[in-house]
C-alpha cells in the first residue's frame, strides 16, 4: 500500500513537471519580451529633452554673464535636433513594438511624422533665437526658460510619432504643462500672472475630458494602439456603440481645444498679450500644430469609422473659427496697448479654421491622407510667415513697449528693410502678391474643400480671405505713411521789456 502511495506521487509528479515544460514552452523567451529601442528613430525628441536636462543642471554652475551661453546651447540643441531627422528622410521606422505583434509600434517616424517634426523643431530654433535678446532685456530666469522651452519642444516633437493614445495624451501634455509657466515668468506681472491661470484651468479642463474619451474609447475596444482602434470600433459590441461614440466626440473635443478652435478659443488672446512676445510666437505655430497634428492622428488612423460624424463637425467649427478670428482681428483699434499682439492672437484664430479645413474634407477624400496634405502645406507656411511678423514686431517694441498698431506707422522710413519684411509676411497671410506661398497654400485648401463636395465651405472660406484683406492690408499701408509730424507747441510769449526810466527833466533855467 505505501508502494502504491508512493507510485502515485512520483506519477502526479511527473505530470506536473510535464505540464509546467509544456507551459515554458507556449511563453517567449525573457529575451523576446524585451523591446529593441530605434535610436535613430527617436533621435529628435531625445535629443532636445536631453538637452533641457543637461541646461537645467548647468544653469547651477553658470553665474553672471556666462548664463548666456545657455541659450546659444538651446540654439545649438535644437539645430542638432533638426538635422537629426536627415537620417530618417525616406524610411518608414518604427519601434516601442509589441513583442507578439512586431508590426504594432507605439512610435512611428513615417512621413507625416518626419515633416511635423520639422515643423515643430523648426519653429522652436526660431523662437529660440528671437528669445535670446528678449530674455537678457526683460530679465527673465534663464536657466527656467531654456529648460521650459526645450520640454515642450521635445513633447511637440514626440507627438506626430505617436501611434497609441497613451503616447499620444502624454506627449501633448509634455508640450502643454512647460508653456503655463512660460506665459507667466515675468515676475510681477499682473496681467501674465492671470493669462497663465486662465491657460491653465481651460487646458486642464480639456485635458480631463480628452483623458475620459480615451478611456472610453479603450473600454469600447480593448485597445489603446490607433490602427487596432480603427478595425476594432465597426465591429464593437452593439451594447458599446453609445460608449464608443461618446469616447470619440470627448476626445476630438481635448484636441480641437488644443488647435484653438472656436468655441475653445476664449484662451488665445488673453495667452498671447500676457506672455512674454517670443513665448506667443511659440504658442501661434508650435502649439496649433500640436494640436493638429493631434487631431490628423485620431481622426484619419483611429476613428475613420466615424468620419461621417466628425467630417462635417470639423466643416461646422472651421467655418465658426475663421470668421470670428477675422472679424475679431479687423476691430482692432491701432492706438491700443498690445493691439498688434492681439491683432496677431485673433488672427491666428483665424488660420485655424483654414488648416481645419482640408481635415474635414479627408472625410470624404478616397485618400484621406493626400487631402491632409493641404493642412500641413498650409501650417508650413504660416509658420513661416507668423514666425516671421512676430520678430518684427519684437524689433518694434524694444523702442516702443506698449506693442501697438500705431508703433508700426512709417516704419518703412526708418527701418526700410524691416518693413518690407513685415509687409511681405502679412501679404503672405493675406494671399496676394507677391507673397505667393500664401496664395498658393490657399489655394491648396480651397481645392481639399471643392474636392470632397464642401462648396459651402469653399464660399465661407472666400469671404473670410476678403475680411482678412482689410486687416492685413490695413497694417501694411500703415508701414509706409509719413510720420507723424511733431506736435506744434505755441510759441511762448516774448517777455514785456522793462519800461525806460523816465528821463530827467532838464535843469530848470535860472531867471534873472
Amino acid at each position: 500500500m505505501t508502494y502504491a502511495a508512493d507510485a502515485l506521487l512520483d506519477a502526479d509528479a511527473h505530470l506536473h513537471a510535464d505540464t509546467l515544460l509544456r507551459a515554458a514552452d507556449n511563453v517567449p523567451a525573457a529575451g523576446s519580451l524585451i523591446q529593441s529601442v530605434d535610436w535613430v528613430a527617436i533621435a529628435p525628441p531625445t535629443i532636445v529633452a536631453v538637452s533641457a536636462l543637461v541646461l537645467l543642471v548647468a544653469d547651477l554652475f553658470l553665474t553672471g554673464a556666462r548664463k548666456r551661453l545657455l541659450g546659444w546651447g538651446a540654439v545649438a540643441a535644437l539645430a542638432l535636433a533638426c538635422l537629426s531627422l536627415l537620417p530618417l528622410v525616406g524610411e518608414d521606422r518604427g519601434t516601442f513594438c509589441l513583442t507578439t505583434d512586431p508590426a504594432l509600434c507605439s512610435y512611428s517616424a513615417d512621413t507625416l511624422a518626419l515633416v511635423v517634426q520639422l515643423l515643430v523643431l523648426g519653429a522652436a530654433l526660431v523662437t529660440a533665437l528671437l528669445s535670446l535678446v528678449v530674455v537678457r532685456d526683460a530679465d527673465l530666469p534663464r536657466g527656467e526658460f531654456w529648460f521650459l522651452l526645450l520640454s515642450t519642444a521635445a513633447g511637440a516633437a514626440l507627438l506626430p510619432a505617436s501611434r497609441d493614445l497613451a503616447t499620444l495624451v502624454i506627449a501633448l501634455e509634455v508640450a502643454s504643462l512647460p508653456t503655463f509657466a512660460l506665459v507667466t515668468l515675468r515676475q510681477g506681472d499682473r496681467r501674465a500672472s492671470e493669462a497663465a491661470l486662465k491657460f491653465f484651468l481651460s487646458s486642464v479642463t480639456a485635458t480631463a475630458v480628452t483623458l475620459m474619451g480615451v478611456s472610453f474609447v479603450y473600454a469600447a475596444t480593448g485597445s489603446l494602439h490607433l490602427s487596432r482602434i480603427a478595425t476594432a470600433l465597426p465591429v464593437v459590441d452593439a451594447g458599446l456603440t453609445t460608449l464608443a461614440a461618446v469616447g470619440v466626440t470627448l476626445t476630438l473635443v481635448g484636441f480641437a481645444f488644443k488647435t484653438a478652435v472656436v468655441p475653445f478659443h476664449f484662451w488665445v488672446p488673453e495667452t498671447y498679450v500676457g506672455a512674454p512676445v517670443p513665448v506667443a510666437a511659440y504658442l501661434s505655430v508650435v502649439g496649433k500644430t500640436v494640436g493638429f497634428g493631434g487631431l490628423i492622428l485620431v481622426t484619419i488612423l483611429a476613428f475613420p469609422t466615424y468620419a461621417t460624424t466628425w467630417g462635417p463637425v470639423l466643416a461646422v467649427l472651421a467655418a465658426l473659427t475663421m470668421t470670428v478670428g477675422n472679424v475679431a482681428a479687423m476691430r482692432q483699434r491701432p492706438d491700443t496697448r498690445d493691439s498688434a499682439v492681439r491683432l496677431l492672437a485673433w488672427s491666428s484664430v483665424g488660420q485655424a479654421g483654414y488648416l481645419v479645413v482640408p481635415i474635414a474634407a479627408a472625410a470624404w477624400a478616397d485618400a484621406p491622407m493626400r487631402a491632409v496634405g493641404a493642412t500641413l502645406a498650409y501650417a508650413l507656411m504660416y509658420a513661416a510667415v507668423n514666425l516671421g511678423a512676430f520678430a518684427v514686431v519684437i524689433h518694434v517694441a524694444r523702442g516702443a513697449r506698449a506693442n501697438r498698431l500705431l508703433d508700426h506707422r512709417a516704419l518703412y522710413s526708418t527701418h526700410p528693410l524691416l518693413a518690407l519684411a513685415l509687409a511681405f509676411f502679412l501679404l503672405c497671410l493675406a494671399g496676394l502678391p507677391p507673397g505667393v506661398v500664401g496664395l498658393f497654400a490657399k489655394v491648396a485648401v480651397f481645392g481639399a474643400a471643392v474636392d470632397a463636395g464642401l462648396g459651402w465651405l469653399a464660399v465661407v472660406m472666400a469671404v473670410n480671405v476678403v475680411i482678412g484683406l482689410v486687416y492685413y492690408l490695413r497694417w501694411t499701408a500703415l508701414l509706409f505713411q509719413r510720420p507723424e509730424p511733431a506736435p506744434h507747441l505755441p510759441e511762448a510769449p516774448h517777455a514785456p521789456e522793462a519800461p525806460h526810466a523816465p528821463e530827467a527833466a532838464p535843469a530848470a533855467e535860472g531867471t534873472g
